[in-house]
């Protein structure tokens, strides 16, 4: 399949937006590049990048406040891509709406397939109210959901934390994010009561719920749903 539309990298290591334009390039995609934060804003409203590649070590600003104002009206994928690791900066990353992280040095083939995942996600048809993933069926509309055509006995709560994944399949949510969107701000800290329900969801939905599929853990940070 031949890729469409332009991706913008802000970066500035030369060897970095080199490997990625290369790489970007050779599977279909367009590229624009910026050097520093303020050029970067600058493109993302010229170039209209279907996907925005940011790194949060900038020469000119902090990569995380160029996030934020990104997405102040941007409302399409941004992966960031930083030599930062700790959990502390990938938690503060997504929940500042990034749509993945991934840390240098970094496998091409992982980078273009979160890209897959971002973009085709970012432009799903969000009227379509029935999910489809192999066997599990969510119905949005009706607030059910099947697997192998049975309908999953699940409470409403349990409802709705599986839906706020699967809506948002191939990326990470924090467990902040999640806890705030399913429960309410009251509730960003019980992280040990969203273990609890996802144990559950588990038991309804995963083949092998030892083996998780579909709801998968990023250690320390959240969960993804699929990808």
């Amino acid at each position: 399949m031949i890729n469409t539309g332009t991706i913008l990298i802000i970066d500035d290591e030369v060897q970095i937006r080199r490997l990625l334009e290369i790489t970007l390039s050779a599977n279909g995609y367009k590229i624009a590049e910026a050097t520093t934060g303020k050029e970067g804003l600058i493109l993302a409203t010229t170039v209209h990048p279907i996907l925005i590649v940011l790194d949060l070590g900038l020469p000119d600003a902090e990569g995380l406040d160029i996030l934020k104002k990104l997405r102040e009206w941007y409302h399409k994928p941004i992966i960031i891509l930083s030599v930062r690791s700790s959990e502390d900066d990938i938690v503060k990353a997504l929940d500042n709406g990034a749509n993945d992280y991934l840390t240098k040095p970094f496998r091409t083939g992982e980078l273009l397939a979160r890209i897959r995942v971002a973009i085709r996600q970012s432009e799903s048809n969000s009227d379509n109210p029935i999910l489809e993933f192999g066997s599990l069926t969510i119905d949005l509309a009706n607030h059910i959901a099947r697997k192998n055509n049975d309908i999953i006995k699940l409470t409403s709560t349990e409802f709705s934390l599986l839906a706020l994944l699967a809506k948002n399949e191939g990326r990470v949510l924090t467990h902040q994010y999640i806890l705030k969107e399913v429960w309410g701000m009251g509730y960003v800290e019980q992280t040990q009561y969203l273990r609890v329900f996802i144990a559950q969801l588990r038991k309804k939905v995963e083949d092998d719920p030892a083996k998780p599929r579909l709801l998968n853990t990023e250690s320390g940070i959240g969960y993804r749903f699929g990808g």
